[in-house]
């Protein structure tokens, strides 16, 4: 059992951080790296993102041309986190989110940057990055502004054991819709209101939703609407998503949800507002590629068995690709992630920190 990777985890881990609300992380990550005599910076993604800290960058050598990556948000709250051991695995007590989505990528990271420190270990030249607001919208990743040099990445982010890594992940683009009807008194004149919540409930009927292929989904996951029950609902507001790894197939369904709002009240005489926008894009790196090529040897030598996944989830490494650096998302066994029964087995820790000194050493 290696103590210290797990101390470090369980600190972590212990401290909540929810989206845009990192600053402890950073502060803790600020503190163990300075403690390491490492350089470390932060950017001004907030400005973009929201949170209350940058990014987290720390440069080892001149930079190098690769970097590992991790990100501070957590999608629930950790506050008294109470980790169980048993079984050979971590988890939490069962009122809690564990954390290792992705406390575990930071402490993989962190414990490696120790061990090199500790044991004078010669390593490569390399960049490592700990992100904010990957659970909500990306905006960390998505705001990164690296050296030019830099041209693949390693992101520690996956429920998959260590061994698979994902090289192929969906797009998402998201959705709104509001639509406008008119308010008149239920009782006493309901024809000469427009319910627009009538609308809505006739479109979404029309909108396949789920899985519309092996590559696809359909979701509409918000809608509010009424003023009170004794009046024709003037305006409803839905919020939904498309995923698929198929560009052309998420405009083509975009357009199809946003016509059948658009029928839809247009029977009714009601009015749409229908806005979209990418909350991230598809990515596939291709088994030519040098980080394909480079985390299937890592895993070799380390005696695993390289196994390239596909993903219907997104993660930075999806902003990396689409800030052009080729990036992939490392099974670290992170499992059942954002829910009480989020655990980890100590084997993975292990082969996880493997995997990143291996990544990093000469």
């Amino acid at each position: 059992m290696n103590s210290r990777l797990i101390d470090i985890f369980l600190q972590v881990a212990s401290i909540n951080a929810l989206s845009q609300q990192e600053k402890p992380v950073a502060d803790y990550i600020r503190s163990f790296l300075s403690h390491n005599h490492f350089n470390i910076s932060e950017d001004n993604s907030n400005k973009i993102s929201g949170s209350n800290t940058g990014n987290i960058i720390c440069r080892v050598g001149d930079g190098g041309d690769f970097i590992l990556l991790s990100h501070m948000d957590t999608a629930r709250p950790t506050l008294k986190m109470r980790p169980v051991f048993t079984d050979g695995k971590i988890q939490s007590a069962g009122d809690t989110v564990l954390g290792v989505d992705n406390r575990l990528g930071i402490a993989v990271i962190l414990y490696t940057l120790e061990k090199i420190v500790k044991e004078n270990i010669s390593t490569k030249n390399f960049t490592i990055v700990f992100t904010t607001c990957e659970e909500t919208t990306l905006l960390g990743s998505k705001s990164l502004k690296l050296s030019a040099q830099i041209n693949r990445g390693f992101i520690f982010d996956s429920s998959f054991r260590p061994g698979s890594f994902i090289h192929s992940a969906c797009g998402s683009k998201g959705f709104k819709v509001k639509i406008k009807g008119k308010a008149s008194h239920s009782g006493i004149a309901p024809e000469k209101g427009i319910n627009a919540i009538s609308v809505a409930a006739n479109a979404v009927h029309k909108i396949k939703q789920g899985r519309i292929d092996e590559n696809t989904t359909i979701n509409i996951g918000k809608i509010a609407g009424g003023s009170a029950v004794n009046v024709v609902s003037e305006e409803t507001l839905l919020e939904g998503e498309i995923r698929s790894f198929d560009v052309d197939k998420i405009a083509e369904l975009t357009e199809q949800v946003k016509k059948i709002f658009i029928n839809e009240a247009a029977k009714l005489k009601a009015e749409i507002e229908f806005e979209s926008d990418w909350d991230f894009k598809p990515y596939t790196v291709d088994k030519d590629n040098l980080v394909f090529k480079e985390i299937s040897k890592v895993l070799k030598k380390i005696n695993l068995t390289p196994e390239p996944k596909i993903s219907l989830g997104g993660s930075d490494a999806n902003s990396l690709n689409e800030l052009g650096i080729s990036s992939v998302n490392l099974g670290i066994g992170a499992q059942n992630p954002h829910s009480n029964d989020e655990f980890v087995f100590i084997e993975d820790m292990n082969k996880s920190a493997e995997i990143a000194m291996e990544l990093v050493k000469k």
